[in-house]
């Protein structure tokens, strides 16, 4: 097999890779107790010490997360109304977001193996267990691997499927 068939488009793959968002969000909440504070907050926990008693983390461990969340924009701070002297962290528009990244992440590691719980997340209205996520087509349908190419953004090239 020739050479340049090995390295046919990674050129233009680590153009790509240079613009890429996930280094940079992996680098904001891809650790460990980065994940389990948004966890945390995400199920309502405000005050430092409730995040301190339900992760089980040392306080200057959290101190130092809560302070990158904060300074990435994933966490508000602000002074309790009900208790100056204490600080409530709740979640900004842009940790919101996150919601479906930490809910496919757990949906995954129950599918793998990685534990279950007798708790389910529901819709709060219908009471029923949401969905699983998935990668979802504009139109509606369920996506693999196998479905997805890259295009430009601004036309409609085909650059290479996802899978390739």
């Amino acid at each position: 097999m020739p050479g340049d068939t090995l390295t046919a488009g990674i050129d233009s793959f680590r153009q790509a890779a240079l613009a890429c968002p996930l280094p940079a969000a992996v680098e904001l909440i891809g650790e460990k107790w980065a994940f389990l504070i948004l966890r945390g907050a995400l199920n309502g926990l405000r005050h430092f010490e409730e995040f301190q008693a339900g992760l089980g983390i040392a306080r200057n461990i959290l101190s130092d997360r809560l302070g990158k969340l904060v300074a990435g924009g994933i966490l508000d701070r602000e002074a309790d109304p009900n208790d100056g002297r204490r600080v409530i962290y709740t979640l900004s528009a842009k940790g919101e977001d996150l919601l479906p990244v930490v809910l496919a992440l757990r949906q995954w590691g129950e599918k793998w193996g990685y534990g279950t719980m007798d708790l389910a997340l529901a819709d709060q209205r219908d009471r029923k267990p949401v969905r699983r996520i998935c990668v979802l087509s504009h139109d509606g349908r369920e996506l693999s691997l196998s479905d997805l190419t890259w295009i430009e953004r601004k036309g409609d090239a085909h650059l290479r499927t996802a899978a390739e």
